[in-house]
């Protein structure tokens, strides 16, 4: 048997009974453009049709932010807040085990942010992570593939995070142990001083720390690779080898022996220049940086089968659909990749969706033959109003 057909047997060895779970109601105030807005959600798809900047990404956000404790657009919580007001609050109430939960998320100027779950606060915001799972395919998904090094290990972590939260404490503690560590370099060489037996301290930790990153990462590359590509496959328009290669200074050293090679260097440039702050994915098609030889469709795909393994990867650990936020990709995609994504939507491959569209016709042709339960909002200046009209006889 193949590495390959090792890993993916090792991937669906996973248990396949699924928990259900989706938002019934989804409550803003003072979020982004919207004053106040309150919806009641279908199990099934959800499609918010309005002109750009109406706010309809602002609702798919809003439910990443009860998902994620986080925007997916923006991080800095004040700046979501509305223009000339002093919080926002986003209210859900979750169904999940034949249980409704509720979920309240606040920021206030100069306050730190709440989330409540039934009305008790979170000692720690990682105590939601991965409890209600979301995934978003945006056209700001190609800086994945456009942008640095940092963005693509925030989005690895981040999957990891939601199933592992040991590793989620161990990022964490890892960012601070290198921000203290860089804090001490800088003051030495300011100094002009080197103090070994000090750096020393910070090293021991560092080394605990990245290798148990470095191997947290190398096992989940492991898996989600051939899921990975296997969505690539069905969703692109031809047959191509596509990989994932991990880059690390940990393949040739060990984190230990990387801090003694680069102690010189580290002390010149004031900053620390090995450890797994300095890993990257490599996104290739035949070989080649998807970057700089994929084409824009090949690098669409790329994007939209990165997303899919996503869901399907934590789908699978979690035991749990997680809710899909499909924004503004309609008219971004090609016909044929258009058919092919709404054939998995079609399949009950997800749970609940939510879609956002400018084209009302073209939204109701897409979901017209899903099957599916379905709702359609029309989104209006910071207004959002269901719509008679069905997607679906089934609703």
């Amino acid at each position: 048997m193949d590495k390959e057909s090792r890993n993916t047997r090792r991937y669906w060895r996973i248990s396949t009974k699924f928990v259900e779970m989706h938002l019934e109601n989804l409550q803003l105030i003072n979020f982004k453009n919207y004053e106040e807005a309150e919806i009641q959600l279908s199990s099934g798809i959800n499609c918010f049709v309005g002109n750009n900047g109406a706010g309809k990404t602002n609702v798919l956000d809003a439910v990443h932010y009860l998902s994620i404790c986080k925007s997916y657009m923006n991080v800095i919580d004040r700046q979501n807040i509305r223009f000339d007001q002093p919080f926002f609050s986003i209210q859900g109430v979750w169904h999940k085990e034949d249980a409704q939960v509720n979920i309240h998320c606040a920021v206030k100027l100069g306050s730190k942010k709440i989330f409540r779950r039934n009305k008790k606060e979170y000692e720690k915001l990682a105590d939601h992570i991965g409890q209600f799972p979301a995934v978003m395919i945006s056209p700001y998904d190609r800086d994945l593939i456009s942008e640095g090094s940092d963005l693509r290990r925030k989005w690895m972590d981040g999957i990891i995070s939601q199933f592992d939260r040991k590793y989620l404490e161990s990022i964490q503690r890892y960012g601070r142990v290198l921000e203290q560590r860089n804090a001490l370099l800088k003051n030495m060489s300011e100094h002009r001083l080197f103090d070994r037996e000090s750096i020393e301290v910070w090293n021991i930790q560092l080394v605990d720390l990245g290798h148990a990153i470095f191997e947290k990462r190398k096992a989940f590359l492991d898996e989600f690779i051939p899921v990975f590509q296997k969505h690539y496959n069905a969703i692109g328009l031809e047959q191509e080898e596509v990989e994932l290669e991990y880059k690390s200074q940990l393949h040739e050293h060990s984190l230990d022996k990387l801090l003694e090679i680069y102690e010189r260097k580290d002390a010149q440039t004031r900053y620390s220049n090995a450890g797994t702050h300095r890993d990257d994915l490599v996104f290739k098609i035949k070989d080649h940086p998807v970057k700089k030889f994929g084409s824009q469709g090949q690098q669409k795909s790329f994007i939209i089968a990165l997303r899919l393994a996503q869901y399907e990867w934590l789908k699978s650990h979690l035991n749990t659909l997680p809710v899909l936020l499909l924004d503004d990709i309609f008219d971004k995609l090609d016909h044929s990749r258009v058919e092919k994504l709404m054939q998995l939507v079609s399949d009950q491959f997800f749970g609940q969706v939510l879609v956002t569209d400018t084209d009302l016709e073209r939204v109701e042709k897409i979901f017209a033959d899903s099957h599916l339960k379905s709702k359609l909002f029309r989104v209006e200046n910071g207004q959002i109003q269901e719509i008679g009209v069905k997607l679906s006889v089934n609703e």
